[in-house]
């Protein structure tokens, strides 16, 4: 699966099979139950470093030993599509395994309406952009797909292509 893409009519994300799993309302918004039982992370990162423009660094906005995910160089496109500087999205190391990231409209709405991610308690907030949204941790290796595709939607919104 690539980038979520949205034509007239079509249906980008399948619905997330089961009940969501339970996460905090506080920071940092950490996923508490429905973890891997082999962690995906490593997958993520290593998709993500290949992608052109983008950087691998420590997240501004998270906990030690989160991975956040940068542009190389500013693209122009407004505050509120980072969620902050030029990060874009992060994953949460062990034991969360989960992301935050700054989506789009109208995957924004479809990730939550699909069941794979929820609102950030503060999106809106001053400093924290509207769009961000904590993405469950995949499950398993089918669900792997899916996750990477948020985050190039992401990519894709804070880049501006």
């Amino acid at each position: 699966m690539t980038g979520l893409r949205h034509k007239a009519g079509a249906r980008a994300l399948p619905f997330r099979e089961g009940p969501p799993p339970r996460y905090t309302l506080s920071n940092p918004q950490t996923q508490l139950d429905q973890q891997p039982d082999r962690p995906l992370t490593f997958a993520i990162v290593s998709e993500v470093s290949g992608w052109p423009g983008v950087r691998i660094d420590g997240s501004l906005r998270a906990p030690m030993g989160t991975v956040g995910f940068f542009l190389d160089h500013p693209s122009g496109q407004p505050a509120d599509s980072f969620l902050l500087g030029l990060e874009f999205a992060h994953v949460h190391p062990g034991p969360d395994h989960s992301l935050h990231m700054v989506l789009p409209e109208p995957i924004l709405s479809e990730a939550i309406g699909h069941g794979w991610a929820v609102p950030h308690h503060l999106a809106g907030a001053p400093g924290v952009s509207r769009f961000t949204v904590l993405v469950f941790a995949p499950r398993d290796t089918s669900e792997l797909p899916i996750a990477l595709a948020l985050v190039k939607s992401a990519w894709h919104f804070a880049a501006g292509i």
